[in-house]
């Protein structure tokens, strides 16, 4: 069994790495470009489609709206990536929004910035795989009809490919983002060589429906709120541009600079590309709607139930090459696979982050530690459950979801902007050379700019998204927020009373060693041997009297042997084993309070795990409540059987995140059983 599951998760995940090989997994900007940058890159699939779906509410006239507001998103985009340019270089170790909130602002406001990012980083899982699903659904029925499970299945994929390495995922997922960059480069020169210099005039394959406004008489401030609602819903085009300031310990040296440069790159491939879909999109007159079998009209007619609206890139792929071309096959096929690997973005956001917080106490520890793989394995574990169930309670649906995107992510920004105008306001107090001054002033103009910027967007996304779906996040983060303080709290209340004292070094008065015995066998012999090399001040075995027949034949043997300690037979009249033994250790603690009590266990190790369903586990309930007794201490004394052998000299298993742990028990049995003889303790 246990041969079977390590060779199946050598096969999934790939042989462990030393922690000496982690400078092997440092990528460089090639690499690194589609690990942290397939998020922004991918929401041009979407972007400019939320954009203009909510213009389509006052009707098609609107959309004339739509280079004036990707106009804004573009200006908005180059702000956002200034900015983080001058945080990688602040603050290269890896700690992002969080750690320049935490160090600038204090650590309530990193902790706004942790729960911010890390309920955006659960959503852009389940919005870009949702997504990926929505759109190859319309060409695969069967992924069409089953969205959920289609969407938990590349979940699973993703998380998988994460858990075997940050640079063996990042080459996997490298080549389909690239050829999704690729695709829509070129489809936007062809389509702008098409419209500028042959003359052609593009026809998307929706030109010749009409759009049913909704609202058909909005003036002033309703104007002024559907714009703002449709900038809000473009602003998505923003998401995961964090990310990069998150992993710059990942990338190789010079860290910092290869970030920054990476984060340019990003920027400006972003930008061309939004762009060059809108224009596109408008000039082959895509119509699009958030309800399109009512709000879509053919002959004046809605196109009702049976109509599946494609998505915008598809549209202006087929206005550009032809619906039956190989380039539009191409552009549809890429959209789907960038979308699916624009989660891969959170996968290595969410457990560095998670990490970092782990590292401060602020989530549990077992998030620092690294996988086989040097991955943080329990982080992309967590990451892809809550992905997965978020999937599930919204049934994959792409519309609902993105109704709860962006909101952490402005808020990081936003936060995370004004703790670097500080940070450069701090540094200038000191800083006396001229040259630095200069620089570190057009930093913080830089910084001051984004964070005006991005917390107006703020307030715009939480207005206009708030009633349709913000709310749950609105509520998620401060219930992430309070968790995370409360662990915090508890590792400091474990820490202050762990934190050694004068009188903890004292030696107890005596120890009083026990022996619990249940048959007189091999391994109870060897527990009476260690307890006596221990020298304890007064050793006793102690047994319980559940069947007395039995008891007394163990009296008798115990004598015939004529061992050198005494045996006590403690009565057990309702046939209990745990109480009599708590019962006794607490009266010998009370008559000699300074007293240490050692309990020793003989146990023994099992090699088949159907050996533990065998044997009843109430020498593992009994040790369990011997732990909380004061001044108790339990001793397991193991007897290996002869069907543990086969596993004599493989090396154990480590579990994720065990890398840095030193060392793991091997499965055993444990203790006493009611009928006599010794149980097995599950692993």
């Amino acid at each position: 069994m246990s041969k079977a599951s390590d060779l199946v998760k050598r096969l999934v995940v790939g042989r462990a790495l030393r922690s000496t090989q982690l400078h092997e997994q440092l990528l460089p900007k090639r690499i690194a470009l589609p690990i942290f940058a397939s998020d922004p890159l991918s929401s041009v699939a979407y972007a400019p489609q939320e954009l203009l779906m909510m213009l389509a509410v006052a009707g098609a006239s609107f959309y004339a709206y739509g280079p004036w507001i990707a106009l804004a998103i573009v200006f908005l985009m180059a702000v956002v990536v200034a900015s983080y340019r001058q945080n990688v270089h602040a603050y290269p170790s890896g700690g992002g929004d969080y750690e320049v909130a935490t160090v600038n602002l204090g650590p309530n406001a990193g902790l706004t910035v942790a729960s911010a990012l890390l309920v955006d980083y659960v959503l852009t899982v389940a919005v870009s795989v949702s997504s990926g699903v929505d759109n190859i659904g319309s060409a695969v029925p069967i992924i069409g009809e089953n969205p959920v499970i289609a969407a938990l299945a590349i979940i699973t994929l993703l998380t998988v490919m994460n858990l075997r390495g940050v640079r063996e995922s990042g080459t996997f997922f490298a080549i389909p983002t690239y050829a999704f960059v690729v695709g829509v480069l070129c489809m936007v020169v062809y389509g702008l060589f098409r419209l500028g210099v042959l003359g052609d005039h593009l026809r998307a394959p929706t030109a010749d429906l009409e759009v049913r406004a909704e609202q058909s008489d909005l003036a002033g401030f309703a104007v002024l709120f559907l714009l703002l609602r449709a900038f809000s819903s473009g602003c998505a085009a923003l998401t995961g541009v964090e990310a990069i300031s998150n992993g710059v310990p990942a990338f190789r040296k010079p860290k910092s600079r290869n970030a920054a440069t990476t984060l340019l790159m990003m920027g400006m491939i972003a930008v061309t590309m939004f762009c060059g879909v809108i224009v596109l999109a408008l000039e082959s007159h895509v119509r699009v709607a958030e309800n399109p079998a009512h709000d879509l009209l053919r002959n004046g007619q809605p196109v009702g139930a049976g109509y599946i609206q494609e998505p915008i890139l598809t549209q202006v792929a087929s206005a550009v090459f032809g619906g039956d071309s190989l380039p539009f096959f191409y552009i549809a096929v890429v959209t789907a696979l960038i979308l699916f690997l624009a989660a891969n973005t959170a996968y290595n956001g969410f457990p560095v982050l998670g990490s970092i917080l782990a590292r401060d106490g602020y989530l549990p520890r077992q998030l620092h530690t690294r996988g086989d793989r040097l991955a943080f394995s329990n982080g992309i574990i967590i990451l892809a459950t809550m992905a997965g169930l978020l999937v599930y309670a919204f049934q994959a649906e792409v519309t609902k979801l993105i109704q709860l995107y962006i909101v952490g992510v402005f808020v990081s920004f936003t936060l995370s902007q004004i703790g670097m105008v500080r940070h450069w306001n701090r540094h200038l107090v000191t800083e006396t050379d001229p040259a630095k001054r200069r620089h570190m002033k057009r930093s913080r103009i830089i910084n001051a700019v984004g964070g005006s910027t991005t917390g107006f967007v703020l307030v715009v996304v939480l207005l206009t998204k708030f009633t349709h779906g913000a709310w749950i996040v609105c509520i998620a983060m401060p219930v992430l927020f309070l968790i995370m303080k409360g662990i915090r709290r508890h590792y400091d209340r474990v820490r202050e009373e762990l934190t050694p004292t004068g009188e903890d070094v004292a030696l107890p008065a005596r120890n009083h060693a026990i022996v619990l015995v249940s048959k007189l066998h091999k391994p109870t012999l060897r527990a009476l041997a260690y307890a006596r090399a221990t020298r304890p001040s007064t050793l006793e075995a102690v047994t319980v009297a559940v069947d007395s027949e039995e008891s007394q034949r163990l009296q008798g043997e115990w004598d015939a042997l004529d061992l050198p300690v005494p045996l006590k037979i403690l009565d057990s009249p309702y046939r209990e084993v745990t109480r009599p033994v708590l019962e006794y250790v607490k009266s010998v603690r009370r008559k000699s309070p300074r007293d240490v009590v050692t309990v020793f266990l003989p146990e023994y190790v099992v090699g088949h795990w159907w050996e533990h369903l065998l044997h009843n586990q109430s020498a593992l309930r009994l040790k369990g409540r011997l732990l909380f007794v004061p001044g108790v201490m339990v001793t397991s004394v193991p007897w290996q059987l002869a069907s543990s052998d086969r596993l004599k000299g493989r090396p154990e298993p480590p579990g994720p995140g065990s890398v840095r742990r030193p060392y793991r028990e091997a499965p055993r049995g444990d203790g006493l059983h009611a009928g006599g003889g010794i149980v097995s303790k599950r692993d």
